[in-house]
C-alpha cells in the first residue's frame, strides 16, 4: 500500500484540528462560569448528541431496529443505563427474529 505525501500530510492536519477542537472545549468549559438557561443548554448537549448518533441508524436501518430503539428509550426512563442497554440489545436481537 502506498501512501502519497500530500494524503498522509491532509490526514496528519485532519488529526491536529480535530484534537485541537475537542481539548479546546474542555479547557474552554472549565473557565466559564454557567448559569441559569446556559447550564440547561450545556447540561443538554451530551445527550443531544447522542440522540444525533444514534436516531439516524436507528432510524433507516430498519423496523426492528426502530421499534427496538422505541422501546430502549421508554425503557431508559425506568431503568438504570446498563439495565436500559441490555434491554435494547434483547428487543434489536428479537426484533430481527420476527420482522
Amino acid at each position: 500500500m502506498n501512501l502519497d505525501t500530500t494524503t498522509l500530510l491532509a490526514i496528519l492536519a485532519m488529526a491536529a484540528v480535530t484534537y485541537v477542537t475537542r481539548i479546546a472545549g474542555l479547557l474552554v468549559a472549565d473557565r466559564l462560569a454557567l448559569t441559569g438557561r446556559a447550564k440547561a443548554a450545556f447540561d443538554a448537549i451530551p445527550p443531544a448528541v447522542l440522540v444525533a448518533v444514534i436516531a439516524p441508524t436507528a432510524l433507516t436501518t430498519g423496523w426492528a431496529e426502530a421499534i427496538a430503539a422505541a422501546i430502549t428509550a421508554v425503557v431508559a426512563f425506568r431503568l438504570p443505563l446498563l439495565a436500559t442497554v441490555a434491554v435494547g440489545v434483547v428487543a434489536v436481537v428479537l426484533l430481527r427474529g420476527v420482522v
